[in-house]
């Protein structure tokens, strides 16, 4: 009698090598036969941290790495869970290890949607990778579906409402999507790991050992308090170091102008990209299938990139240039309303000296929370931390952490107006060091306002 997929398992245990976890083990077939779609093997041609790996040379690991350490990380809390806190003992508070598979398998996914160079490719061609994720584990065409389907009829539609956070089982959904989740966990470490920087690391060992699940989801013991705190602050650090820096937020600004160049040239010279770029014309037509989105990764784009290179238009051929010769806009901190007529007069004599404004200046404002309160009144709220007394009660983390609560609710980052490195160049003449007179006099207006 043969055993049915969902609870088929592998005859050895099959493990891949990994930095940050040491081994990601794989038991079930349906993971493996995850891991070898043609979908989640895309996810290795993309960069999970786009233009950072300008900045941090490191940094080019991919979605498909991050993907199988997010697995990993909720494979782990699912052990735990069914080890010391299974329904069994705790009832409604305990854990059903039947969801185990949902789990595992909404965490590998958790990211298949992703498009090339992520989120500035998805502001130009207004696509979204949630939504994207979810049509790929929904859609008959794709081996995702075709191998959840084999489970249960209605399995990919379960695996993708724990994406969109509909799942009935709030344990689930807060294990991939929280405010301290297997997602957050593993591309900290991970990228604190691939781009040298210490401060992104936390005590993902001593976490692990704190995490409870409750009827209503996931908490943390009192005991683990500091190791949350912990994993906090290491947020923070690593979006004020490295995910908003200044210098990858100026390749990002050059390959948003690229894009919306050939976007807009498409419409005059269509013939250039049909012969350079054939696999974006959908996007420009703004009429792409899914199997359209899933023949794109990042080297599509770098292909694109190097043929327009030899562009006519001036502009495209110079912004790739710059793309792919890691020539970013350099940028100054501002404050809004404050120094608005400052940045007029900086795009006016930009464009005086020759560069059009709208292809070689732009604001670029990047803020995240470290940690936000609950606000249920909101349509996308986060989900707030909680911490499971010896009564079983719950206390959320601000209300015993002074560290978390002085960070709580506060938005970190800041705006920066970006412009050619050109125009504050030593020994240029006329408009260019009236350009550099404006930006000193703009510079001296902001606190530590130096050119980045």
């Amino acid at each position: 009698m043969s055993v049915p997929y969902k609870y088929q398992t592998l005859p050895i245990e099959k493990v891949f090598r990994d930095p940050v976890h040491n081994y990601i083990h794989i038991n079930h077939q349906v993971i493996l036969d995850l891991i070898n779609s043609k979908e989640v093997q895309r996810l290795r041609r993309i960069k999970q941290l786009g233009t950072s790996s300008f900045t941090f040379h490191g940094a080019e690991h991919s979605r498909f790495s991050h993907s199988l350490g997010v697995y990993e990380i909720t494979r782990r809390i699912c052990n735990i869970f069914e080890q010391n806190y299974s329904n069994k003992k705790l009832k409604e508070d305990g854990w059903d290890d039947s969801e185990r598979l949902i789990a595992l398998c909404a965490a590998l996914l958790h990211d298949v949607g992703h498009g090339p160079y992520s989120h500035t490719f998805e502001r130009i061609f207004h696509t979204n990778h949630e939504e994207i994720s979810v049509a790929i584990i929904t859609s008959p065409e794709t081996e995702v579906y075709q191998i959840l389907n084999r489970v249960e009829a209605d399995f990919p539609e379960k695996v993708a409402s724990v994406i969109t956070k509909t799942y009935p089982n709030p344990q689930v959904v807060q294990m991939i999507s929280s405010q301290i989740d297997a997602d957050r966990m593993d591309y900290l470490l991970r990228d604190a790991y691939y781009t040298g920087t210490k401060y992104g690391t936390f005590d993902l060992t001593r976490i692990l050992r704190m995490i409870r699940p409750c009827k209503d989801g996931v908490v943390f013991s009192m005991d683990g308090m500091h190791a949350v705190e912990d994993y906090i602050v290491s947020r923070y650090q690593m979006y004020v170091q490295v995910y908003f820096h200044p210098s990858s937020r100026g390749m990002e600004v050059v390959l948003e102008h690229l894009l919306n160049r050939a976007h807009e040239l498409f419409f005059e010279d269509s013939n250039l990209f049909y012969n350079t770029a054939q696999l974006l014309v959908p996007f420009f037509k703004k009429n792409f299938s899914l199997q359209d989105y899933l023949r794109l990764d990042d080297g599509v784009l770098t292909t694109a990139f190097n043929l327009w290179t030899e562009a006519n238009d001036s502009i495209l051929n110079d912004l790739s240039q710059r793309f792919l010769n890691r020539k970013p806009l350099k940028s100054c901190r501002f404050e809004p309303k404050t120094q608005d007529k400052l940045i007029a007069t900086m795009k006016k004599i930009t464009e005086k000296a020759g560069f059009n404004p709208d292809y070689y200046t732009a604001i670029n404002s990047s803020y995240d929370l470290p940690y936000d309160f609950y606000h249920p009144e909101l349509e996308k709220h986060r989900t707030q931390i909680e911490l499971q007394q010896n009564d079983g009660s719950l206390t959320e983390l601000s209300k015993v952490s002074q560290l978390v609560a002085a960070l709580a609710g506060q938005e970190q980052g800041d705006h920066r107006f970006y412009f050619p490195k050109e125009m504050v160049d030593q020994n240029l003449q006329n408009d260019y060091d009236l350009f550099a007179e404006t930006y000193r006099l703009f510079a001296s207006h902001i606190h530590n306002g130096a050119l980045i």
